[in-house]
């Protein structure tokens, strides 16, 4: 508990004398997190990002692996036809998985670290990104994400 509190007022404090006064620098500063996404100040890659008409394009040709990063729940309120459920907190040990067994646990074909094809989603885009980098880190280089997510898709559908 005294920990928590030294940790707290810490953090208060640097926030009090940051010279801009913005509390995503004094986490930056501090190495502390608010959310399991990285502070990034540069804007995304425009070429990691796949828009709306980009993606019905990949659906209709049947060119795109589509994996949805969001939790089961959520995925079965409304889905992205095609789209494969892997929850972000899986997703790093599932991209692990042999060929053979990623095929058996999802029923889709196994992506491969060179294909184009690989475009991740979520609800609005922000745990997409973040499986995006996880997906870059493995290896996974012209991944990407479709950043309007299924609140996009959504609206566009009505």
């Amino acid at each position: 508990m005294l920990s928590y509190l030294f940790v707290r007022r810490l953090y208060l404090s640097v926030i009090g004398k940051t010279a801009c006064g913005t509390p995503s620098v004094a986490i930056r500063v501090c190495n502390l997190r608010t959310s399991p996404v990285n502070f990034n100040d540069t804007s995304p890659d425009p070429d990691s990002v796949v828009t709306y008409e980009q993606l019905l394009t990949m659906l209709a040709s049947k060119n795109v692996q589509l994996f949805d990063v969001r939790n089961p729940d959520e995925f079965q309120a409304g889905r992205i036809p095609g789209a494969v459920n892997i929850p972000l907190d899986n997703l790093e040990p599932s991209l692990k998985l042999s060929p053979q067994h990623f095929e058996l646990l999802f029923e889709a074909k196994a992506p491969g670290k060179e294909d184009g094809n690989i475009v991740f989603h979520c609800q609005r885009g922000r745990r997409s990104a973040s499986a995006l980098d996880i997906a870059r880190r493995l290896g996974y280089t012209r991944a990407r994400h479709f950043a309007g997510g299924y609140k996009e898709w959504a609206e566009q559908k009505k």
